[in-house]
C-alpha cells in the first residue's frame, strides 16, 4: 500500500490544531513543547513513503510510545464480523493478552472505544467499575492505566488504539490531544489500505479475464468481442464466476470446447 502525502498533510493539520488549541488554553494548561511538535511532525514526513499497511500501523504504535507521554504499550484492535478481534502492529505481548480478555470477556475500554465510546480513558483501573470481569486480569498482567481511540475505518470494522501504562494517572491532557493525532492516522492508513487491497484485487481480476481472452481468441481465431462473449456464455452456462473460469483457462486447467 502506498502511503500518499495526504496522509502526511492530514498528521500536519492534526499537529497544527493541538499546537492552537494548547495555546489557547482549550486542552491543557501548558502548551505542547517544540520538540515534541517537531517529532510529530518528522512522523508524518516519514509515514508519507511508507507502502506497507503493517509498517505504517507499526511505526504509529512504535511512535505512540516513544512521543505520547506515559504510554508504555501499544496496539491498534480491530473488530469485524462476529466479532473477530485482529492485534495490529503491537509494541510488546500485553496488548495482544488483553485483547485476547476483552474478546472473550466481551467487556473492556478498547472494545468500548472501537465500539463508539471515541475516547475511553482509565486513569486507576484499581478503582474502575466499568468492565468487571476485565478489570482483575488486566490488573494481574501488571496495567494500571488505559487510554484508547475509537478508529472509524468502515462500517463493518470497528476499531481502537490502545496506549497502556503500568502506573496510575499517567495520560493528561497532552497525552490526549497526540494520541487523537495517532488514532487519525492510523485510521487513514487503514481505510487507504483497503482501497488499496480492492483496486489491487479488481486490477487482477482485469488481468485474468483479459488472458482467458486472449487464449480464446488465438485459440479459435475470433475477435476480441466474440472471446469475451464466448466467456461470458460458459460463466452463465457453468454456473462458474467469470473471474474463478478466466483464471481456470489462463492456467489452462480447462479446454473450453
Amino acid at each position: 500500500m502506498e502511503v500518499t502525502g495526504n496522509l502526511a498533510r492530514a498528521l500536519f493539520r492534526l499537529v497544527s490544531d493541538i499546537v492552537v488549541d494548547a495555546e489557547e488554553g482549550a486542552l491543557m494548561a501548558e502548551p505542547i513543547d517544540n520538540k515534541l511538535v517537531d517529532s510529530l511532525a518528522a512522523l508524518a514526513r516519514s509515514l508519507s513513503g511508507q507502502r506497507d499497511l503493517e509498517g505504517v500501523l507499526r511505526t504509529v504504535t512504535d511512535s505512540a510510545v516513544d512521543l505520547i507521554p506515559g504510554v508504555e504499550s501499544a496496539d491498534i484492535l480491530l473488530i469485524s464480523g462476529k466479532n473477530t478481534f485482529e492485534s495490529h502492529a503491537p509494541t510488546s505481548l500485553l496488548p495482544v493478552e488483553l485483547d485476547r480478555a476483552q474478546e472473550r470477556l466481551g467487556e473492556g475500554p478498547c472494545v468500548d472505544a472501537a465500539m463508539g465510546a471515541f475516547t475511553t480513558l482509565s486513569d486507576d483501573l484499581v478503582s474502575e467499575t466499568r468492565w468487571p470481569r476485565f478489570t482483575p486480569e488486566a490488573l494481574d498482567a501488571g496495567v494500571r492505566s488505559i487510554l484508547s481511540f475509537q478508529l472509524y475505518t468502515s462500517a463493518s470494522t470497528a476499531g481502537a488504539l490502545n496506549l497502556f501504562a503500568t502506573s496510575p494517572n499517567v495520560f493528561g491532557g497532552e497525552s490526549i490531544a497526540v494520541g487523537e493525532a495517532f488514532a487519525a492516522h492510523a485510521a487513514i492508513a487503514i481505510a487507504a489500505g483497503r482501497d488499496e487491497l480492492k483496486l489491487h484485487s479488481a486490477v487482477l481480476n482485469r488481468d485474468v479475464i483479459g488472458q482467458a481472452k486472449g487464449m480464446m481468441m488465438e485459440r479459435f481465431g475470433i475477435p476480441a468481442d466474440r472471446a469475451f462473449g464466448m466467456l461470458i456464455k460458459l460463466s452463465q452456462d457453468t454456473g462458474i464466476p467469470l473471474v474463478i473460469l478466466s483464471r481456470w483457462i489462463a492456467e489452462e486447467r480447462t479446454e473450453p470446447s
